[in-house]
């Protein structure tokens, strides 16, 4: 099993080389949101990252409306932090915004839309428990190279209580407590025989 986390400008890291020393293999960070709010956090979370040897990704949260303008968003800052190259996280879509008229419509056309975009043919889909049970539904758009990241705080790891199989991620915790991060931080964990190359360009 492997473990991450997954932040943004409300998590501030003190210590990268404390996180990965708590066997942090991995860190996804937000870089947008719709079609024009970026993470200012985002560049110095991926350097410090990096600097401690954990493996870095970038996710988009989507919102409502056009689709192509929030791809070319996401995949310009994609660009800008080194995240399309090897050795990366695939990038993350998170979904959980109620207003989206067509959640599994706007999965489909994204994740199309991401990889003309930017070359890059894996892509992570993140929602939460209730969403996978009652919204979307994988099996219209989870084909090749696209994986699930659940999140459900039950405190287990890699035991969402949920199950598909394309499941490879599950977020266990929104307070979990690493070495080097004041506060609480979303915590993650692999899923079955999912692990960190699973995801990884």
């Amino acid at each position: 099993m492997d473990y991450g986390i997954d932040i943004s400008h409300h998590n501030a890291v003190d210590d990268w080389a404390a996180v990965r020393g708590n066997n942090i293999t991995f860190a996804s960070m937000k870089l947008t949101e719709g079609q024009s709010w970026v993470d200012d956090a985002a560049g110095g979370h991926t350097a410090g990252a990096r600097g401690a040897g954990v493996v870095t990704g970038g996710y988009h949260f989507a919102r409502p409306g056009a689709i192509d303008p929030q791809v070319g968003h996401f995949a310009w800052w994609l660009g800008q932090h080194g995240l399309k190259e090897p050795g990366n996280m695939w990038p993350m879509l998170d979904m959980e915004d109620p207003e989206i008229p067509d959640p599994n419509g706007f999965i489909a056309e994204f994740v199309r839309l991401l990889r003309i975009a930017t070359g890059v043919r894996g892509v992570l889909v993140y929602s939460s428990l209730n969403w996978f049970q009652n919204i979307i539904d994988p099996n219209r758009w989870a084909g090749d190279d696209v994986l699930l990241w659940i999140a459900r705080y039950n405190g287990d790891p890699g035991n969402p209580g949920w199950g598909h199989p394309r499941l490879a991620l599950h977020q266990h915790s929104d307070a979990g407590k690493v070495p080097g991060i004041p506060g609480g931080v979303d915590r993650n964990a692999t899923v079955g025989g999912y692990n960190l190359a699973s995801f990884t360009l």
